[in-house]
């Protein structure tokens, strides 16, 4: 269980983040929410220990990841799968390297275990038959889907997705969020999503945690979603064309 408590940040004289807490709950998607700037991004970095706050802090199963040697916070950082917005991979690596990228630096593996590995990942983001390619052989989907067979390659206990559908069309879009409910079932693992696509956080998310105006605004199941009658989060919801129940 991740908990997040009471986190300010600011960069110079911005304020970026004030007061926020969150628990991301074990087992569950948690998507946070908010519009561009908002802080949700910063957010994610504090959770995997690369950004510290100026107050507050992040326990990760109980460990308090900004007051610990950095020999333990990489160790913790192994528990996390991420997959960043643009995918991140390594342009000069095939498909195959990048996947077995983490396990070459983490691991004790031999080649062939690797390769297993490789192999396992690849299948379960449906893409058996790209190891040889590289990335700029792949469309953007591809791409983002190579990076997940990254994120899960050392069977992670986390998953953090930073705008998994950004850029994406519809229908590669719900393939990506199709991918994150199957890999939350297969692998039983705790996902973080963060996102401004709502049509995703009603699709794939048990809550939402909406941050407005680096504020921590909402937290809620997604039935509690669809009930809101907050204005400032159906304002949000209705900017991204879906409604949850706004009384007039």
């Amino acid at each position: 269980m991740i908990h997040v408590d009471n986190i300010t940040k600011s960069f110079g004289d911005k304020r970026v983040l004030t007061d926020v807490s969150l628990e991301i709950r074990e087992g569950e998607t948690t998507a946070v929410i908010g519009r561009s700037g908002s802080g949700k991004s910063v957010l994610m970095k504090h959770i995997i220990g690369l950004l510290i706050p100026e107050k507050g802090r992040v326990l990760v199963d109980g460990v308090d990841i900004d007051h610990i040697p950095y020999a333990e916070l990489r160790k913790i950082r192994t528990q996390f799968g991420v997959l960043f917005q643009g995918g991140a991979l390594f342009d000069s690596m095939s498909s195959f390297e990048n996947v077995a990228f983490p396990l070459r630096t983490f691991t004790t593996k031999t080649d062939a275990e690797i390769a297993d590995e490789v192999g396992r990942c690849l299948e379960m983001v449906e893409l058996p038959d790209v190891g040889g390619k590289m990335p700029a052989e792949l469309s953007g989907g591809m791409q983002k889907r190579v990076a997940l067979a990254r994120a899960i390659a050392l069977r992670p206990r986390y998953i953090l997705y930073d705008e998994p559908t950004s850029g994406l069309d519809p229908e590669t879009s719900n393939t990506i969020d199709d991918l994150i409910r199957s890999l939350a079932e297969q692998l039983n693992v705790t996902s973080i999503v963060i996102t401004h696509d709502m049509h995703s956080v009603l699709s794939i998310a048990d809550r939402a945690a909406f941050i407005h105006g680096g504020r921590m605004h909402w937290v809620g199941t997604i039935d509690e979603l669809h009930a809101s009658t907050d204005k400032t989060l159906c304002d949000f919801v209705r900017a991204n064309e879906y409604q949850i129940g706004v009384r007039s």
